[in-house]
């Protein structure tokens, strides 16, 4: 079937209200920014039902039996507002985060990891999640001059892919599509060039299944395959805002080499990365989109086969 042609007027007045809107915000005052921020996680909460029962689901899922139905509820209102927030940083990084003034904002946890694999020579796979503000770990990486490519889906309107293409290169980050972009995948790893991806994403019938806070959770195999393909080590990373400011936290570094002689590396490496990022949500569960159908699909059960019956 034949996509819907889509409408470049339409897409452009979208583009004009979303640029519009970003402007308004970033009139503001980032106090007061919040607080808007605020009233809309309110509103979203109380209009929003469909996330907010996913949203709530998932956690009971994920928890089970830690948390009462209140507790799960102040967790999804906490999701909402945490959420609304981040969307305002973003809007005011540019003017508010820079390499003079990142300690009121940001700082490096478990950085030698970090800096022990940036110095080794080797391309490097940043490996994250939607939780805590991943945009500020980007930005905030090629503000401290590492230049990474991430990893992600072009929106469908061009005006708004081409406008947070460029708002996200302010410091020197380039996106790469998810789909279609292989080739230079491969040249920028082959190169020692640093990807940075998003891997909690639930990968449909064909993912690989690993545990995810005790639940098998289909996952994207690529991350690993490209890892072992090109000898990448792999940072497990998250930013969680903890004590009010954002932890730029390597949790673990991933070293293919490691799993060489492995029965199933693609599986055992996807799994640890899978339960790094697992140990950081838990550190602030709030702060995880919750929201996304993590276990939407689930393994097949095999059919046994029937018996036949005894000839008499």
């Amino acid at each position: 079937m034949a996509e819907k042609k889509r409408s470049a007027v339409i897409d452009y007045l979208a583009y004009l209200a979303v640029r519009l809107l970003v402007c308004v915000i970033q009139a503001f005052s980032f106090e007061t920014a919040c607080r808007l921020a605020n009233l809309l996680a309110w509103v979203l909460y109380r209009v929003d039902q469909r996330h907010r029962r996913v949203a709530a689901e998932n956690l009971q899922k994920a928890f089970p039996g830690k948390y009462s139905e209140a507790e799960i509820d102040t967790i999804v209102r906490q999701t909402f507002r945490h959420f609304c927030t981040v969307l305002i940083e973003f809007m005011h990084l540019p003017r508010r985060f820079h390499l003079h003034n990142y300690r009121q904002f940001a700082r490096m946890r478990e950085g030698r990891r970090l800096t022990e694999v940036l110095l080794s020579g080797r391309p490097m796979l940043f490996v994250t999640g939607h939780f805590g503000n991943w945009e500020m770990g980007g930005y905030a990486m090629g503000l401290f001059g590492i230049r990474t490519h991430a990893i992600a889906r072009p929106l469908d309107n061009p005006y708004l892919d081409e406008f947070l293409r460029s708002f996200r290169g302010r410091t020197g980050q380039k996106l790469l599509a998810k789909h279609g972009d292989f080739a230079n995948i491969d040249k920028l790893l082959a190169q020692g060039g640093i990807l940075a991806t998003l891997a909690d994403q639930d990968a449909g019938k064909r993912g690989l299944f690993v545990d995810f806070f005790g639940q098998p959770a289909s996952t994207h195999k690529a991350v690993a395959l490209l890892a072992l393909e090109h000898n990448v080590p792999m940072v497990v990373i998250g930013t969680p805002k903890l004590d009010g400011i954002y932890d730029i936290w390597a949790f673990d570094v991933i070293d293919p080499q490691d799993f060489a002689q492995s029965r199933d590396p693609v599986r055992e490496i996807t799994q640890r990365f899978t339960a790094g990022l697992e140990a950081l949500i838990r550190e602030a569960p709030e702060q995880y989109f919750w929201f996304h159908r993590r276990w939407k699909h689930q393994p097949q059960e095999r059919k046994k086969k029937k018996e036949k019956p005894l000839a008499a």
